[in-house]
């Protein structure tokens, strides 16, 4: 079923509850080392040797811990640092006007957030914890710096931001061309890539964000995310249990992703 203009963008209400206060927790008075992170791989400083990769661990990073609905950095804030996830997962999100929001993205372990603030200086959106998590803050002025000094960290961080549009880019497709069920397999089929190249379980996973935060973030309207995760599970595409899912037929998915209706 083609989904209409009417299903695009589709925001979701601000939870009552969600904090509104500063909620950043420094857990850390000295830096941690990236070279022991278990996310290093996916992170900024993926592919530094071992020299490089000590350098790097003297910017003066701190880590940050938050609990579930904590924001870590709000929009209009004034842009001061990148965030590498180190466990956990967020959403962007785009505040409305009306008090709705727009889910922008979701982001775990591995991630690198805020190159939303880099070109206006400030932040667009908000990043709100989805569970606990803790993120390690790395002053942009000093990454800049490194960049400078090290090569393969420059084309590291170009790389990273060259990801940031390609998101973008693909989001806009997903949005403007997919239909409502090509743009649900889609989001399965990437989440799986994205636990698979982390180094977890690729088949079976837990959605983080509700239907209804899914249904934003695919432009989609909360019945039709539910009706859709109820069909693909009584056709055995998909196993649903609550908020864990396990893919039981990745080609029909795909199917799914190459035809148009």
């Amino acid at each position: 079923m083609q989904a209409t203009a009417a299903q695009v963008l589709i925001p979701f209400a601000r939870p009552a509850t969600r904090s509104t206060g500063a909620t950043v927790r420094s857990i850390a008075q000295a830096a941690p080392s990236c070279s022991l992170c278990h996310v290093r791989e996916s992170c900024v400083p993926r592919g530094l040797d071992s020299v490089d990769m000590r350098a790097f661990d003297q910017l003066a990073v701190r880590r940050i811990r938050l609990r579930k609905g904590d924001v870590l950095f709000r929009a209009g804030e004034k842009f001061s640092s990148l965030y590498a996830i180190r466990t956990g997962s967020c959403k962007t999100v785009l505040p409305g006007e009306d008090g709705r929001d727009q889910v922008a993205g979701y982001h775990m372990a591995g991630d690198v957030i805020g190159t939303d603030g880099i070109g206006a200086d400030s932040h667009d959106c908000e990043a709100i914890a989805l569970e606990d998590m803790e993120a390690c803050a790395l002053p942009f002025h000093r990454v800049e710096e490194f960049a400078r000094q090290n090569l393969a960290f420059q084309h590291r961080l170009h790389q990273l931001l060259s990801h940031e549009i390609t998101r973008e880019r693909r989001v806009t497709l997903i949005l403007g061309r997919m239909t409502a069920e090509q743009r649900l397999a889609t989001f399965l089929l990437d989440l799986a890539q994205r636990y698979h190249d982390r180094g977890y379980s690729s088949v079976e996973f837990v959605l983080r964000m509700t239907r209804e935060e899914i249904g934003s973030y695919l432009g989609l309207k909360l019945e039709t995310v539910s009706r859709l995760f109820s069909r693909f599970h009584e056709e055995g595409v998909i196993q649903v249990h609550g908020r864990v899912v396990k893919l039981l037929d990745r080609v029909a998915l795909r199917t799914v992703v190459r035809t148009n209706s």
